[in-house]
């Protein structure tokens, strides 16, 4: 009988200040689906419709040299692989609406894998792709220009630059952090469960 009262003792002691209560935890999944399903949203309409922006542009203004329907092209097919790349991972966040705490946490690890090779692969084709789409567009009204056409390639690669060195890598870092400490929340109350 001791043992049962020591552990009544040490249950009715153990401090629960730190986990947040039930209703605190479906409002954070609930948060962050909206939040994300809202982002990858708005990310889908707005690449789509500047691609055909940039389709119809090419399309109906006159060009002479074919680097500017290259360039025009590539940089709309950056923007169709930002906008499929982000439905292709809304099927998950529309499945995420009833869950337990053990598939928010692997949800959640499947969203940080999902957001590594991203960073690591995805988005350096979509930079690629519009970087050179880009120089590709500009060349033809900054051909007869040469003056105007190193000062503006020598700063959109200066812009580029600080973008992929600095910008980039705080954002990643910004977003990893954030599903790291959810996550970490997370697994402390599935420990505390199990």
């Amino acid at each position: 009988m001791d043992n049962l009262d020591d552990l009544k003792a040490i249950w009715h002691t153990a401090k629960t200040d730190a986990l947040p209560s039930s209703q605190e935890m479906l409002q954070m999944i609930r948060k962050f689906r909206g939040q994300k399903l809202r982002n990858k949203w708005l990310m889908i309409i707005s690449s789509l419709s500047l691609s055909a922006f940039l389709v119809s542009a090419l399309f109906t203004g006159h060009t002479e040299y074919i680097s500017t329907y290259i360039g025009g092209l590539l940089m709309a097919l950056s923007g169709v692989l930002i906008a499929a790349t982000n439905a292709r991972s809304l099927k998950r966040f529309y499945r995420l609406d009833d869950c337990s705490n053990l598939d928010f946490v692997a949800f959640i690890e499947i969203t940080r894998q999902n957001q590594v090779y991203y960073y690591k692969k995805t988005m350096v084709v979509i930079v690629v792709l519009c970087l050179v789409g880009w120089m590709l567009y500009m060349y033809e009204p900054l051909v007869k220009h040469w003056l105007w056409m190193g000062g503006v390639y020598s700063a959109f690669l200066v812009y580029m630059a600080i973008m992929w060195f600095v910008v980039r890598p705080r954002s990643f870092k910004k977003d990893q952090d954030k599903l790291n400490t959810m996550r970490q929340r997370l697994e402390n109350i599935s420990n505390q469960l199990k």
